[in-house]
């Protein structure tokens, strides 16, 4: 299973913005948005072996199960409504950190970073995406790995602090600084060819 954690710094948690202005008013949802579906979506299909985790203002969580989500679609606006539809569900009934679902496939919770990887930990290896790290490759991927990447802010130093207590690593996907869409969809490349490779070398029986 692979996981995305995604940290976002001046998105709203008031459901209230407008669909029209992502940029704008809803403070760089777009940036977030195609994260997700960059981590998520494939040609004509979901990767259903994926879940991704939206981390608000240290406040929130959102997450996406790609086994379940129903009508996530490559477009910002459509993204967005569902993200709109979980924070109306976290206005209305999410305590805590129960996990309450605002549309297929989709969860709130109100808990922040520390606790979201506290979880992931668990099951998978925590990788941290940044332009200074070791070089990833098919070679040295982990099984089940859990990427963190920040919006279009840096992580804070508070937040780098609970990453470095939860022992992420750090790579790199290339030589250049990319947007996050770009690094989730070379990350994905390196996992897929690295299963491709696992599976080739597989004993038939």
């Amino acid at each position: 299973m692979r996981a995305f954690v995604l940290v976002g710094h001046t998105q709203p948690l008031d459901p209230s913005f407008s669909l029209d202005d992502l940029p704008g008013a809803a403070g760089r949802l777009d940036v977030i948005c195609r994260n997700l579906t960059a981590s998520l979506l494939l040609s004509h299909g979901i990767r259903e072996d994926v879940t991704t985790w939206i981390v608000l203002q240290d406040a929130l969580t959102i997450e996406v199960r790609g086994a379940s989500v129903r009508h996530l679609h490559p477009d910002e606006r459509s993204t967005a409504a569902l993200l709109r539809r979980a924070l109306e569900t976290a206005a209305d009934r999410a305590f805590g950190s129960r996990p309450v679902e605002s549309t297929p496939g989709i969860y709130v919770r109100r808990q922040g970073l520390d606790e979201t990887l506290e979880g992931l930990v668990v099951d998978h290896t925590l990788i941290q995406l940044v332009p200074s790290g070791e070089q990833l490759t098919t070679d040295n991927v982990p099984s089940n790995p859990a990427y963190l990447l920040s919006d279009h802010q840096p992580f804070q130093p508070a937040e780098q602090s609970v990453v470095n207590d939860h022992d992420a690593n750090a790579y790199s996907v290339g030589p250049r600084v990319l947007h996050g869409d770009q690094a989730i969809s070379i990350a994905h490349n390196i996992l897929d060819r690295a299963a491709e490779t696992s599976d080739s070398d597989t004993p038939r029986t």
